[in-house]
């Protein structure tokens, strides 16, 4: 029996629940839960922005689109999915490590074994790689080497990229100029630079998220030897690039209004402004070492990420309701 409420609830938060409570559940719940589904909206507007731009610019298929949207959230999934495997084998994640903390490590808690993680792996990142092969077809040499270069990511993030201070700026490229500029490409047919650099702009939001989960476990990842790039600079320095990343990420959209790579609908963003100033406060100070009284207990100890993920899905969604409006009125 399917449970659409723990769907929708798995695309909202990461929930906890025992193992008892995971026995109950379907498999697509478990799917959503084991693969941390809350955070594909980031995927989601990454490729929704490259696909609007191609239908801005003319020349969309819808097809081809909705291969390129299968593709990108498969193989986020299966990448978060990597993720707890590899954490899991090499022992990261034992001793109560941040990961096992804000919720279900599968694998930590005895939920599934390593067989029953790498069959969701094979089947997920199967439906990711068949998708990208439909796209190759359809649109040539380029879509390959795309999507060879998203098979790698999602196969070295966790490490050794992770560990020596290069995920967050893989990160940027991924949701960058690899999800806008190449859903760009698989929709319309070829490559725009302005839709790259236009994905970059929206991937300082996705990277200040990362930048802020980074930091709110920086102690725990010093202690295992993982050298992320908050862990390199230090917390303080840390807190300020993510406020920084937030700021500029506005300051890169009127860039592009101004310069008329996007249109003036996108001022839209500009709504975003008072949950940024409250969000730079946030990063402004050092984070707690307890759960505030204010602050929801059922989130802690994600933190500064919370607050980065609040304001990156408000600023993700006003940025597509922004070419949406532009779209209808070109």
């Amino acid at each position: 029996m399917f449970d659409l409420r723990m769907w929708f609830r798995a695309l909202q938060i990461i929930p906890r629940l025992g193992k008892d409570e995971w026995d109950r559940l379907d498999v697509v719940s478990r799917w959503l839960i084991a693969t941390r589904a809350a955070v594909f909206v980031m995927t989601i507007v990454s490729a929704g922005i490259g696909g609007i731009l191609a239908a801005r610019d003319g020349q969309f298929s819808g097809l081809n689109f909705l291969a390129c949207l299968i593709g990108l959230v498969f193989a986020h999934a299966t990448n978060n999915l990597v993720n707890d495997l590899t954490d899991h084998l090499q022992g990261v994640d034992k001793g109560n490590y941040f990961r096992a903390q804000y919720g279900p490590q599968p694998l930590e808690h005895g939920l599934m074994s390593v067989r029953d993680v790498l069959r969701y792996t094979a089947i997920t990142g199967a439906i990711a790689l068949a998708a990208g092969v439909w796209l190759i077809a359809a649109t040539g040499t380029t879509a390959l080497g795309l999507m060879l270069a998203g098979v790698f990511f999602v196969l070295f993030y966790t490490w050794p990229l992770k560990h020596i201070g290069l995920g967050e700026p893989t990160v940027l490229l991924v949701w960058g100029p690899l999800m806008v500029g190449g859903t760009y490409l698989c929709t319309a047919g070829q490559w725009s630079w302005d839709a790259a650099l236009i994905g970059t702009a929206y991937a300082l939001g996705p990277t200040a998220v990362l930048f802020g989960k980074h930091t709110d476990k920086l102690p725990a990842d010093r202690a295992k030897g993982i050298f992320t790039l908050p862990v390199l600079l230090g917390e303080p320095l840390a807190r300020r690039c993510v406020t920084v990343m937030l700021a500029a990420q506005l300051v890169a959209v009127l860039a592009l209004v101004w310069r008329g790579a996007l249109g003036w609908p996108l001022l839209i963003v500009l709504a975003a402004v008072p949950m940024l100033r409250d969000t730079a406060a946030v990063f402004a100070r050092p984070r707690p070492d307890t759960c505030p009284p204010e602050f929801p207990k059922h989130i802690w100890p994600t933190y500064l990420v919370a607050y980065a993920f609040r304001y990156n899905r408000r600023f993700g969604l006003l940025f597509l309701l922004g070419l949406l409006i532009e779209l209808a009125l070109s």
